[in-house]
C-alpha cells in the first residue's frame, strides 16, 4: 500500500496517518460490526478500500456488515481501555463519515491530506495529543495524593 501511495504523489505524514486510520477503522470494524458475505460458510469478511483523487486527497474507507450501533465518537473515561478509536481518527482527518447500503452494509470513510499543502489544515496536528489525552490528573476534581501518601504513613 505505502508504495503504490507514494508512487501516487502522496505524502509520507498522509501515508503514516492513513495507516493509523486504517488500523482504527479495521479494529472497529472486526469489533463492533458484522462480517460481509455468508460468514456460516466461512467468507465473512469486512473490505477495505483507498483513493487519491484529483486533488491528492486520499480516501480511506472501511465496509463491514453493520453492527448493533451506528458509528459515533465516544467520550471515554480517563482508566477505559477503549473508545478512542473515532476520536483519534477525528484529529487526523480533514474530514469522516458513515455510508449505509440497502443490503445492511455499512462503510466508513474517512479524507486524509497533506497539511503543507493546505495551509487551513494545519491545525490537527498542532492540537492533536490535546484532543485526544486524558485531561492532567491535577485537573481532576476528588483527587488529592497527598492524602494518599499520608495513610502510608
Amino acid at each position: 500500500m505505502r508504495d503504490q501511495l507514494r508512487r501516487n504523489g502522496v505524502a509520507e505524514s498522509v501515508i503514516d496517518d492513513a495507516v493509523l486510520v486504517l488500523s482504527e477503522l479495521l479494529s472497529n470494524a472486526c469489533k463492533h460490526g458484522r462480517p460481509l458475505g455468508d460468514a456460516l460458510a466461512g467468507d465473512g469478511d469486512v473490505r477495505a478500500a483507498w483513493q487519491v483523487d484529483a486533488g491528492g486527497r486520499l480516501l480511506v474507507e472501511v465496509t463491514d456488515g453493520g453492527g448493533p450501533t451506528r458509528p459515533a465518537p465516544a467520550t471515554p473515561s480517563v482508566t477505559a481501555h477503549g473508545g478512542r478509536g473515532l476520536n483519534i481518527i477525528t484529529a487526523l482527518a480533514d474530514d469522516w463519515g458513515v455510508r449505509d447500503d440497502a443490503r445492511g452494509e455499512v462503510t466508513v470513510w474517512v479524507v486524509v491530506h497533506d497539511d503543507v499543502h493546505d495551509p487551513d489544515a494545519g491545525h490537527r496536528r498542532d492540537d492533536f495529543a490535546s484532543r485526544i489525552s486524558a485531561p492532567a490528573v491535577s485537573e481532576i476534581p476528588g483527587l488529592d495524593f497527598a492524602d494518599a501518601f499520608d495513610d502510608l504513613g
